[in-house]
């Protein structure tokens, strides 16, 4: 997806939610939902756009609440010695908005992926309301445990798949957490693939390759590009 340009942000009317979109053709056959980490912006993700497949349409999200003068966020985080400590209530809300979100698009099949806190909602919104994406990844994320009452049945998320990656050298979210999203999933019988990285708490090459060609055969894409460098 080589010299893909993004538009200006604009704000959903539905959710209210502010996104860049970008496409490399004028008839996209699926779409992909890029969410970023916490204290970043929609600005972050545009970068992983050139090593993406072809005939897709990408949204750069921004996190509802401002958490500094270029920085937002989904919900509010602390990171203690014990864990992440977060407020839920802001989680769920941002989940609602990225559910109506979605709701108001023109209908394609769509994968929402995201890094850090984006990837924690992207699994928050895949395991709740699965019949509104194709399939969810994580990239250096997590999966709330706080979700499990909201997850949809097995026999619901038998449609969707899901995509974890995660560094070994991980000092923000320790690897522990990507190895419980993968129990997690095998437990709930959720079509998946688990990598792992030499990286920390990053994005690297091989991770994109990975990511592309999952996409590939999680939405009906052709034609994946060489990756580029983006760590």
């Amino acid at each position: 997806m080589a010299n893909i340009t993004f538009s200006e942000p604009v704000r959903e009317s539905e959710s209210g939610l502010i996104f860049r979109k970008g496409s490399n053709t004028s008839t996209p056959k699926a779409r992909l939902l890029l969410l970023h980490g916490v204290g970043s912006n929609e600005d972050n993700l545009a970068s992983l756009a050139a090593s993406l497949p072809e005939n897709l349409e990408v949204l750069l999200l921004r996190g509802p609440l401002r958490v500094g003068p270029q920085g937002f966020a989904w919900y509010q985080v602390n990171f203690t010695s014990s864990g992440p400590s977060f407020d839920y209530q802001q989680a769920e809300a941002s989940r609602q908005l990225l559910k109506r979100f979605i709701e108001a698009l023109p209908t394609l099949p769509t994968v929402i992926a995201g890094f850090s806190q984006g990837g924690i909602m992207s699994s928050s919104v895949g395991l709740t309301e699965p019949e509104l994406v194709k399939g969810f990844a994580l990239l250096s994320g997590r999966m709330l445990r706080e979700l499990e009452p909201q997850i949809a049945s097995a026999e619901r998320l038998q449609t969707i798949s899901a995509f974890i990656a995660h560094g070994n050298r991980d000092g923000v979210l320790p690897i522990d957490w990507a190895n419980e999203a993968d129990t997690w999933l095998k437990r709930l019988r959720v079509t998946h693939e688990t990598h792992f990285y030499d990286m920390a708490h990053e994005i690297v090459t091989e991770e994109l390759a990975d990511f592309s060609q999952w996409l590939t055969k999680t939405l009906p894409l052709s034609n994946v590009k060489e990756v580029l460098h983006h760590d």
